[in-house]
């Protein structure tokens, strides 16, 4: 997967300036079927947009406590299953292809150009079409979810 990321910030006299401008490089995998382009990252609230660092080197894993990510994530045909929960809001995007979000009970198919609000909830991601699918996703630190006074674990 080549995602091509233009990151903009300052010089050293304020101008507006593109700090980065390259095919995405941080690209990892948590499971067979499933490649990640890791994009961007931030730490705390509100956002510091000061300095040139690369903070989509400090992506560690599917969320970032107190912070958020943003990545873009090819699903393959046939990827493998991956049932989670994670204590964010996440925002998608599904760039090309189509995939089913299965849910407890439900399955929703989305298509390119489809957006998603994704509250907490537990899913997974099932590519059962001939193409790949590709997502964009930005996942922002969530208090977790309760049901009934207690917190619904984040896991996968």
């Amino acid at each position: 997967m080549k995602i091509r990321r233009v990151v903009t910030s300052h010089d050293d006299k304020g101008k507006a300036i593109v700090a980065i401008d390259e095919v995405s490089c941080d690209v990892v995998s948590f499971r067979p079927g499933a490649t990640v382009a890791n994009i961007w990252s931030t730490a705390g609230f509100p956002v510091d947009n000061n300095g040139l660092k690369d903070t989509a080197k400090e992506i560690s894993g599917t969320t970032r406590a107190g912070g958020t990510v943003f990545r873009v994530i090819e699903f393959a045909p046939g990827v493998a299953p991956r049932n989670h929960r994670t204590d964010s809001i996440d925002y998608a995007i599904v760039l090309a292809g189509e995939i089913d979000m299965t849910l407890d009970d439900q399955v929703v198919t989305l298509r390119a150009g489809d957006v998603l609000v994704q509250r907490g909830t537990i899913h997974n991601w099932i590519n059962r079409g001939a193409v790949p699918c590709v997502i964009a996703f930005v996942l922002i630190d969530a208090k977790p979810v309760e049901h009934d006074g207690k917190p619904l674990a984040a896991h996968g």
